[in-house]
């Protein structure tokens, strides 16, 4: 949990380097929407332009906050699923479920990707 946790602290801290530094390399982000307007209902997000994100000044605090976590590990990997709720400051922006994959590099576990749900209303 500890990779995880230094995502969201990352982020809460614009911090790009630490958040940068829980991804392995090749790692992957998607989103699912809830009412995608196209045809295609997955959207790929860039780790590069996620880092980026953090880093670039914001004047909102980017605070996600997940909980019920459920851990999966088999040897190098481990699968953690989070629902969550996202807040800008304190301001309620969206909730959902996110599913991270890690995997064990050297004794340090590392995001390989990540995939969430993301909705407005009816968060659990």
């Amino acid at each position: 949990m500890g990779t995880v946790d230094a995502l969201f602290d990352g982020m809460r801290a614009g911090d790009s380097s630490k958040v940068r530094s829980v991804f392995t390399y090749g790692s992957t982000m998607m989103s699912v929407p809830e009412n995608p307007k196209d045809s295609v209902a997955l959207k790929k997000v860039s780790i590069d332009g996620f880092v980026k994100a953090v880093g670039k000044p914001h004047s909102e605090v980017w605070n996600e906050q997940i909980y019920d976590v459920k851990i999966s590990v088999d040897g190098p990997m481990a699968i953690v699923w989070a629902p969550y709720k996202f807040f800008l400051t304190d301001k309620f922006s969206h909730c959902g479920v996110n599913v991270f994959t890690l995997i064990q590099i050297k004794n340090e576990w590392k995001i390989s990707s990540i995939i969430d749900t993301r909705r407005k209303d009816v968060c659990r």
